[in-house]
């Protein structure tokens, strides 16, 4: 084989020119975040430009600094192929990484381009020799270039484009650091690669005749590096001049912080100050000009759950996205503002109410579509409240607060909806505020209770556990509905420390009861949906079992059916996590959702619990037996046991019993009550349940 010799001035000299190029066009690369339209397009054309020249530079001075004992040349179309794919593939990385939502396979990918950018215009250098024999390469030190250019540039990406927090001196040296990354990224890709090149003996190069020789292809590498020198010169007479204008960095300061008063930091929109001077002017036209305009509050529901279960930046991607999606619909005259969380309000021009209610339903459609953010698939809704100017009011504060009241209205009235302001709204309004603030301090006065309602097993007939039902006694308003208060509470999300509350109540009274001598004492515990994604959920279970000693079995924690199929993968770990623990899971509410049989069977679920309305007109060929005789036999099929509910006559009772149910709740069998009732009612030795006529017709052992 032919052994080559290097000029080490001149690979010394190439070395310089990569990491030059890489300083140039990182530096270059890295303003297009902060630069918009065209500025942002000029930055990446000009990074990937130096890039690209860098690398092509690199090579060929590379390539000078190699000799072999027989003259050599090098094809010019070879040649300019090669810069032109250096080019390419530098724009097609930069367009990955400069991207400001890149993830970690953004970076992967951005990286790899550039690396095959590195990595073909070597081997196309090569090729430019036109070496006869052809030159033969070692897959071992190819395998090792490829490597070196595809770590070094992602080092380099990561280095020079993930830290945004550092302030402006560090990202200046974050860039140095990241440019000599990848100028050590392409000269160790080459080296690497010449060590894997074999040059055979009596070899010749034919484009020594027809070629660029060194003389002319060193006049071109001479100007691709001075061109890489001027536009780096260039760049750092450009920053340092715009250091030494205070006026003008003063005035762009000053600009950037008037933008940041008004502006919302995460999606760009109007912030509430902002928003509130657009409607003032709006005001006075309508007072000067006359015409009507329309306010739209939104807010997303299960907003908090969405965050808890995956994480905040996956619920800021998602009000960005949600954004894009609501501006889709704008017109050039409205006006979208973010208040703050996950409210968002928009004004618009309207001839009449429709035409607002048209918007609403726009909106609501297309935030009602999945999102794919992060690998996970997520559903959300959302909740619009609509008043009217002039017709409902013309004074600012007046206007937002009843978008507010009619948005609040549509979010108790199910969710994924639309209201107009009607005065009886406000009222409620003021009164679930009033409401939410004394339920606030509940839990700190001890105003807060658990009841029991006793658990039959068929099988057995005896009582063999309970379920804890939450209730509030207000000191001047007496017992409050668990209808009114619930809501708000999932709604502010007091629900989670709340419901810790309640688990840490029931394991404790289970502890109670085994101590006292009912020793299979069990408790079922419903999960509103934000506990139940809530990321300390399993961690507070596991704690509390340990606490106070238990049996996991002996803690169910009932799940309603469309809470476990909202987003099912999510659903289906956090069950298997509990389900790990050895605590029972029951599917609430079952019959009344949208669970499919697919999902149901991966469900690590151990009962299902029918529905009261499948058992409140319960009789003889009626299609709600037909209904539980069907949940039976899958629930049969599955392994499953089954709970029903809302049993309140004998009649009932003998129904479900003769299906097969494995337990029964319901007033017939006893009302939820105090923990020292239940326990008095299953220390005593037998418990009556009455048929409509009187008569005692079955005798309960408990």
């Amino acid at each position: 084989m032919l052994v080559g010799s290097y000029n080490f001035s001149l690979v010394l000299w190439s070395v310089f020119v990569a990491i030059l190029a890489g300083f140039t066009s990182l530096d270059m690369a890295s303003r297009v975040s902060a630069a918009r339209g065209t500025q942002a397009s000029g930055w990446l054309i000009g990074g990937s430009l130096m890039l690209g020249l860098g690398i092509w530079a690199m090579h060929f001075v590379g390539m000078q600094a190699f000799s072999l004992p027989i003259p050599l040349g090098y094809d010019p179309v070879l040649v300019g192929g090669g810069l032109l794919l250096a080019v390419a593939t530098s724009m097609a990385g930069y367009g990955v990484i400069c991207n400001p939502n890149v993830s970690w396979p953004g970076l992967a990918l951005s990286s790899a381009l550039v690396a095959a950018g590195i990595a073909g215009l070597h081997f196309m250098a090569m090729s430019a020799l036109g070496m006869q024999p052809g030159i033969t390469y070692s897959p071992l030190w190819s395998g090792i270039s490829i490597l070196v250019a595809w770590l070094g540039a992602a080092t380099s990406f990561w280095v020079a484009f993930y830290p945004h927090n550092l302030y402006k001196r560090q990202r200046w040296r974050c860039r140095v650091v990241a440019g000599v990354l990848m100028g050590l990224a392409i000269a160790g890709m080459h080296y690497a690669a010449m060590a894997a090149a074999r040059f055979p003996l009596h070899s010749v190069s034919a484009s020594a005749v027809t070629g660029f020789h060194n003389q002319s292809l060193t006049a071109l590498t001479v100007l691709a590096t001075v061109l890489v020198l001027a536009v780096a010169l260039l760049v750092s007479l450009l920053e340092v001049r715009s250091q030494w204008h205070p006026g003008s960095t003063v005035r762009s300061a000053i600009g950037k912080l008037h933008h940041l008063a008004v502006h919302d930091a995460l999606t760009g929109l109007p912030n509430r100050t902002l928003f509130e001077e657009h409607l003032d002017r709006a005001l006075e036209k309508v007072r000067r000009d006359g015409g009507h305009f329309a306010v739209l509050m939104l807010d997303l529901d299960g907003f908090r759950v969405i965050n808890d279960a995956y994480g905040h930046h996956v619920g800021d991607r998602l009000l960005l996205e949600v954004t894009h999606r609501v501006q889709s619909q704008l017109r050039g005259q409205d006006t979208l503002a973010r208040l703050a969380g996950d409210e968002f309000v928009l004004m618009m021009a309207v001839d009449e109410p429709a035409e607002a209610a048209t918007q609403a339903h726009k909106v609501l459609s297309f935030i009602k579509k999945p999102f794919y953010l992060v690998g996970h698939e997520i559903h959300v809704s959302a909740s619009v409240g609509i008043t009217l100017c002039p017709d409902n009011a013309a004074v600012r504060a007046d206007l937002l607060a009843q978008a507010d009241a009619a948005r609040h209205h549509a979010k108790s009235s199910g969710r994924n909806t639309y209201s107009f302001f009607e005065a009886s709204m406000q009222a409620n309004v003021q009164q679930q505020l009033s409401l939410l603030q004394e339920f606030r301090k509940a839990l700190e006065n001890n105003e807060l209770s658990l009841v029991y309602q006793p658990k039959l097993s068929v099988r057995e007939v005896k009582v063999k556990g309970a379920e804890a039902l939450l209730r509030w006694y207000h000191p001047r308003h007496g017992q409050v509905a668990p209808d009114q208060f619930i809501p708000l509470a999932e709604r502010t999300g007091l629900i989670v420390p709340i419901g810790e509350w309640v688990l840490e109540t029931a394991c404790r009274q289970i502890r109670a009861w085994r101590d006292a001598g009912w020793a299979d004492a069990s408790v079922a515990v419903n999960l509103s949906p934000m506990q139940f994604r809530h990321s300390g959920l399993v961690t507070t279970v596991r704690m509390l079992l340990k606490r106070y000693g238990l049996e996991p079995a002996s803690l169910t924690l009932e799940i309603t059916e469309s809470t476990a199929m909202h987003d099912t993968e999510a659903s289906i770990a956090i069950m298997r996590r509990l389900h790990d623990l050895g605590v029972r899971l029951s599917i609430d509410d079952f019959g009344t959702g949208y669970s499919s049989l697919l999902y149901l069977k991966r469900l690590p679920v151990d009962e299902l619990k029918i529905d009261r309305g499948f058992v409140r007109d319960l009789a003889p060929g009626t299609e709600d037996r037909a209904i539980v005789a069907a949940i039976a036999g899958l629930a049969q099929t599955l392994g499953l046991e089954i709970v029903a509910e809302g049993v309140e006559t004998p009649m009932q009772f003998e129904v479900l019993s003769a299906l097969s149910c494995h337990y029964l709740q319901g007033y017939l069998l006893g009302r939820p009550m105090t923990p020292e009732a239940l326990f008095a009612m299953v220390s005593s030795d037998l418990a009556a349940i009455v048929r409509d006529d009187g008569q005692a017709a079955v005798r309960v052992a408990v």
